[in-house]
């Protein structure tokens, strides 16, 4: 989706930072950015790609895994069937859910305390106590996902509040992995 420059016009205000330097402040619709884009100048606003998330000063930063924040089954398969230290799985549903069945290598982090669990003021022994698995580290990949999506990208955008950048969603969730795993057990008979 491409964002036209006449459409940006009047979202384009000049602020002056500190040390007396103007930056050009965009603000595009939420659906398009979390955060405002500054750029050099004016000039430049076209080549702000639309989708561009994270990219203010005060923004954590981002690394090359996590440029893309939606997750496909067709990625998260592999990740499943050789799990590594390296990306985090997470299932945010309610434990009457997860017992229900889960995506193999997922841990279990409900929804209801994610946001205090990913709290940097959140002791780690509590964590591993509570969770039965390490507590994250802020620099590591994680995956989120719940029954179908919604929850798992409330638990994205609150583990980035909470110091995580480097977090995924997997939209389709629960629903698309059954039906999904369904379909290829079907195809293997």
């Amino acid at each position: 989706m491409s964002v036209a420059r006449s459409a940006l016009r009047p979202l384009i205000a000049r602020a002056a930072a500190p040390g007396g330097l103007a930056r050009t402040l965009v603000t595009l619709p939420r659906h398009t950015v979390s955060a405002p884009i500054v750029v050099a100048s004016r000039s430049s606003v076209h080549n702000v790609p639309a989708g561009v998330r994270w990219k203010s000063e005060s923004a954590p930063k981002r690394n090359a895994w996590a440029k893309d924040p939606i997750v496909s089954y067709e990625e998260l398969k592999p990740i499943t069937q050789q799990p590594s230290d390296n990306i985090l799985l997470v299932d945010v549903r309610e434990p009457d859910e997860v017992a229900l069945g889960s995506i193999p290598s997922a841990v279990s982090l409900p929804l209801s305390q994610l946001r205090d669990a990913l709290d940097p003021k959140y002791n780690a022994g509590e964590f591993q106590k509570n969770f039965a698995f390490p507590k994250p580290l802020p620099s590591q990949n994680i995956i989120f996902f719940c029954r179908s999506g919604k929850r798992s990208a409330t638990a994205a955008e609150w583990a980035g509040e909470k110091g995580y950048p480097n977090v995924r969603n997997y939209v389709g969730s629960w629903l698309d992995w059954t039906k999904r795993e369904k379909a290829n057990e079907s195809e293997d008979d």
